[in-house]
């Protein structure tokens, strides 16, 4: 593994999710490590999630869906070191459970840019984090098309951070950059308890064999893009 720093001391990482639970499922190591380092981190949440299947849970059952994943995400995110978390306003994606980019119904990607382009600005980032829809997932897409629209038109320069979950790697990966393999092993455990913080959604690692657990909560396969202002938005091979 080669050295590759995610932040340093002062700096102010955005973290940039369609859903709560991506943040502990999907880039929780990467939130720890950045807060470990002594950034300022803010998770930018697009929605609530309460058009996603829930988890029977006998404690929280009787909880309102968007409510209680509100819960858990600041929950997982304190857990996690972050200094805060926002919610974007009246946001809808596609629907997580298809392979399909339908966006009827969505919010429409420029509308999405704009309201992400106006919170990133106020949170003034030296670094995003988003992960990489490698597995297909429409409404982290859908995300993503608005993020590359939204980043130039930031005031200053910020580094894109590409999270690819559990490693996976696609040819329709939209940035050209190498990837690091990144020894996450020190936060391993803290991103264990954030995991716990949901219990309304289904954890992707937690019907895994423990070794094959581990190793995914060990390291994390990341890719860099700088983006500046008003340089052209990536665009998505076709």
């Amino acid at each position: 593994m080669r050295a590759w720093q995610l932040a340093g001391r002062h700096d102010r990482v955005a973290v940039v999710v369609a859903r709560p639970g991506d943040d502990a499922f999907g880039c929780g190591s990467l939130i720890a490590l950045a807060a470990r380092a002594g950034a300022r981190v803010t998770v930018l949440c697009a929605t609530f999630g309460d058009d996603v299947e829930r988890r029977p849970d006998p404690v929280t059952d009787a909880w309102p869906l968007g409510l209680l994943r509100e819960a858990e995400l600041c929950q997982a995110a304190m857990v996690l070191g972050a200094d805060e978390v926002e919610f974007l306003d009246h946001v809808r994606l596609p629907r997580s459970g298809s392979a399909v980019l339908d966006s009827r119904g969505a919010t429409p990607v420029r509308e999405l840019a704009g309201q992400l382009a106006a919170r990133l600005e106020r949170v003034d980032p030296d670094v995003v984090i988003t992960l990489e829809p490698t597995d297909g997932r429409p409404d982290q897409r859908h995300l993503r098309d608005a993020l590359d629209r939204a980043l130039p038109q930031l005031a200053r320069p910020v580094r894109l951070v590409l999270s690819h979950p559990g490693g996976r790697v696609s040819g329709d990966d939209r940035h050209d950059s190498g990837l690091t393999v990144l020894d996450t092993s020190l936060v391993a455990g803290i991103r264990e308890r954030a995991i716990a913080c949901y219990l309304s959604i289904p954890s992707p690692f937690e019907d895994l064999p423990a070794a094959v657990r581990t190793h995914l909560l060990s390291c994390d396969v990341v890719g860099e893009v700088a983006v500046g202002p008003s340089s052209p938005a990536p665009t998505p091979a076709r």
